[in-house]
């Protein structure tokens, strides 16, 4: 699962200006291993890109990685708008 956190975090540092700010935490569920990555507010758009297009290349490149058994890899994005409600 370091791995997968590695390479997140290689494709992630050079797109945000607050790299220290970078977090991911870990979940699991009967499906997924999931991971919750975090960024400084003002970097989510940099994260996101226009219409999601960063997003989903981040997604494709993760979603690739593969696990023995049947569970597969899904990263959630946070954007600060569930902290506030």
């Amino acid at each position: 699962m370091k791995d997968v956190e590695t390479l997140i975090l290689t494709i992630v540092k050079p797109l945000v200006s607050h790299p220290e700010r970078i977090s991911i935490t870990q979940s699991e569920s009967d499906r997924f291993y999931e991971f919750h990555l975090s960024v400084a507010d003002s970097d989510v758009g940099r994260i996101i890109g226009r219409r999601g297009r960063i997003a989903q290349a981040i997604r494709n490149v993760v979603y690739s990685f593969r696990f023995h058994g049947a569970k597969r890899v899904r990263l959630i994005i946070e954007d600060g708008k569930a902290k506030n409600s």
